[in-house]
């Protein structure tokens, strides 16, 4: 059984070495290469010291946070409201449906919806505001990127609602506990694995969005992912693009480490 079990095993680490370990040292080998093909420090001396990759940085930052939050806000009331339907499953597909459409299809379709005679744009006109300039704008790549993050947040989040044990919120209000402190104390506790979880797949992608700032937010956002890309296929400067691909990667995994579920003490040792 043992033996079996070794051999199933082969393909996915073939896989693990072929499309994640390999492609990493490449990039790790790539970033101490300058525009010559020598070796060289000069890239990741650049990066620290430079204060345009540091602002994107932080920017990057800033965005990935902004869009964690308005999903976390979002997704969390969604998710419990929806364990307590009847078809929860069958609306959590709807849900999560738009996951199923290729991400370059629903900026297109934002693309119509917010441009100047767009929905948006009419229903303004309509009511006599009139039209705004709502795309290429901060806002604009904002909302469409919270929409796409969306069903990442929400799925998490309601795995973790729905398996919460049903005794234990009957336990809390024999306890006179009322709907708030049922909330509070037993079943927001118990979903955070699913908010963890959901953090980590919102804001890691989040950190490296490049095709929205440029359909939607018109370059006016910059994030790592734009720089990364800008250095591979616009100024061919691959060291470069290498460099800040792998401190993204090490951004990722600190980002991973904080959001860990962490084990408590046993009290006593």
């Amino acid at each position: 059984m043992t033996r079996q079990r070794k051999l199933l095993s082969i393909p996915y680490y073939l896989w693990i070495v072929l499309f994640v370990v390999f492609p990493v040292l490449l990039l790790l080998v790539q970033s101490f290469r300058g525009l010559d093909g020598s070796f060289t420090l000069t890239n990741i001396q650049t990066y620290f010291t430079s204060q345009v990759y540091l602002t994107m940085t932080m920017q990057s930052f800033l965005y990935a946070f902004l869009i964690t939050v308005l999903t976390l806000a979002i997704s969390y009331p969604a998710a419990y409201f929806l364990t307590q339907t009847k078809h929860k499953q069958l609306w959590l597909l709807v849900l999560i449906l738009p996951t199923w459409m290729n991400i370059l299809l629903k900026a297109y379709a934002f693309i119509g919806i917010l441009s100047q005679t767009g929905f948006v744009n009419q229903l303004l006109e309509t009511i006599g505001i009139g039209a705004q300039q709502l795309l290429f704008t901060r806002l604009s790549f904002l909302i469409v990127a919270t929409y796409i993050e969306i069903p990442f947040m929400l799925l998490p989040v309601f795995n973790a609602i729905d398996e919460i044990d049903g005794s234990m919120v009957l336990a809390s209000r024999d306890l006179g506990a009322n709907e708030w402190q049922t909330f509070r104390s037993v079943i927001f506790p118990i979903s955070l694995s699913g908010v963890r979880s959901g953090i980590q797949a919102v804001f890691i992608p989040s950190l490296s969005l490049f095709m929205l700032t440029r359909l939607i937010a018109g370059n006016r956002v910059i994030t790592l992912g734009t720089a990364i890309e800008q250095n591979f296929l616009v100024t061919q400067n691959w060291g470069m693009g290498s460099t800040m691909g792998i401190i993204l990667i090490l951004i990722m995994f600190a980002v991973m480490y904080v959001t860990r579920k962490r084990r408590k003490g046993v009290p006593g040792r």
